[in-house]
């Protein structure tokens, strides 16, 4: 007997996940069950950035393994509120979730006002993914490593671009740990940031690896510095501030699922364990990799312990660099 139109669909997207079969054993779910309708990841940030391309390679293989709809809703604003918020609002049945990056454990430090309680009213889910931040200079910088790169920054004055609140962080706490003499400028995104660099119009950057990486493999850039424990496969060069003493100068984009306040107990456990059973796949850990990005998928009570420990955190480093919330 031939498959239905529904196998016929759950195959294509198998084959294009990498993945043959596993949609083919999937069946749509019985009426009562969750989930019973489609179910949406909102993205409060722009199409084609790292947490749109991490919601949605995790919707395509959720889809599959539900045998639902698992669409990506971005819904952009204010530095991820405003699809926050759309979130905040929301029945906590499982069907509508919500994927940030780590500004979301930052905002409530730089924002006066957010209209929202973050730690009351989101259920977290899990820690995805973790993808460090990363100092970038260009291809025709001078350095020749990230200490040489130190030790004239603590001697003379430079610039260092960031375009929001977790790019400006890092770079304070690159200047605190390590006494230097730099200077946060703001942009409005990071594409100029690598733009003015390569162009010679400013000496660094803080920004993402799914930002700076285009940019290294065309030749134009160069990750110098990686705000993590350890060096990254993708850019092997490029030193740790930890090898160099600096240690405290960690800063991850991580990447989060969150459901509405009041998601059940149940479904979070659900969700957290189908998310662990679609991340073993070594396809989709290497296409991970690939964009700089590790998965964790972290219990989701560890990660409201690391949300505390984030917010926490950056408070200081604004504290200390006199920042205040706008």
């Amino acid at each position: 007997m031939p498959p239905s139109g529904f196998h016929r669909r759950a195959l294509l997207l198998a084959a294009a996940a990498g993945l043959p079969g596993l949609a083919l054993a999937q069946t749509p779910t019985p009426a009562g069950r969750w989930p019973s309708k489609p179910v949406t990841i909102v993205v409060p940030y722009s199409p084609g950035g790292g947490t749109d391309i991490v919601a949605r390679t995790v919707a395509q293989r959720l889809s599959e393994l539900w045998g639902v709809s698992v669409m990506v809703d971005n819904r952009t604003g204010a530095n991820g509120v405003i699809g926050s918020q759309y979130v905040a609002k929301q029945a906590p049945d499982g069907h509508t979730l919500l994927m940030v990056v780590g500004s979301h454990a930052i905002n409530p430090v730089l924002m006066k006002v957010l209209p929202y309680d973050t730690p009351k009213a989101f259920t977290p889910i899990t820690r995805l993914a973790d993808s460090p931040m990363v100092l970038v200079v260009s291809a025709k910088a001078p350095y020749k490593d990230l200490r040489e790169l130190l030790e004239v920054a603590r001697k003379e004055p430079m610039a260092v671009g960031y375009s929001e609140g977790q790019t400006r962080l890092t770079g304070e706490l690159m200047r605190q740990a390590a006494q230097l003499k730099t200077e946060g400028v703001p942009y409005k995104g990071g594409a100029p940031i690598m733009v003015d660099i390569i162009g010679g119009h400013l000496p660094l950057g803080v920004t993402s690896v799914l930002t700076a990486l285009p940019h290294v493999q065309a030749g134009n850039l160069r990750v110098i510095g990686v705000a993590a424990a350890e060096r990254m496969p993708i850019f092997p060069e490029a030193m740790s501030f930890r090898e160099l003493g600096l240690g405290q100068v960690e800063s991850l984009s991580w990447y989060g699922l969150f459901g509405p306040a009041g998601l059940p107990p149940t479904l979070v456990a659900q969700i957290n364990a189908d998310l662990r059973r679609i991340t073993s796949d070594p396809a989709l850990q290497k296409q991970m990799t690939s964009q700089g990005a590790q998965v964790v998928l972290t219990p989701p009570e560890e990660f409201a312990r690391f949300l505390q420990a984030e917010t926490a955190k950056w408070a200081q480093v604004a504290q200390r660099g006199g920042i205040q919330a706008e």
